[in-house]
């Protein structure tokens, strides 16, 4: 997983015209290390995709603009427009974050 650093990273970023994932999380979050224990599986699944993640700390802003109220959060962009996003909430397992993946993605 790629990590975006900056606001011009992450703009250029969903500017691609196909599908990017992209993870909102922050070191502190004890559900993001909860999910970085299984994310790779899901990574592996749909390995046809890039997939970068954004320290909601580190980028000040992104989080806000693009409605990110907890965390960590899957978002899906293409051609510079958030297609799709599941909240924290959801994102508790491998399960969910796939169903969520083939609902968007396939």
């Amino acid at each position: 997983m790629k990590h975006i650093d900056t606001e011009e990273k992450f703009n250029e970023v969903i500017q691609s015209d196909k599908p990017v994932i992209i993870k909102f999380f922050a070191d502190w979050c004890p559900d993001c290390k909860r999910m970085d224990m299984f994310i790779g599986d899901v990574m592996e699944e749909f390995n046809n995709h890039e997939w970068y993640q954004v320290n909601s700390d580190e980028v000040e802003g992104i989080a806000q603009k693009y409605e990110v109220m907890g965390i960590p959060s899957m978002l899906i962009f293409q051609n510079g427009e958030k297609l799709a996003h599941q909240h924290s909430a959801d994102t508790k397992s491998p399960e969910s974050v796939s169903s969520f993946l083939h609902q968007q993605l396939v």
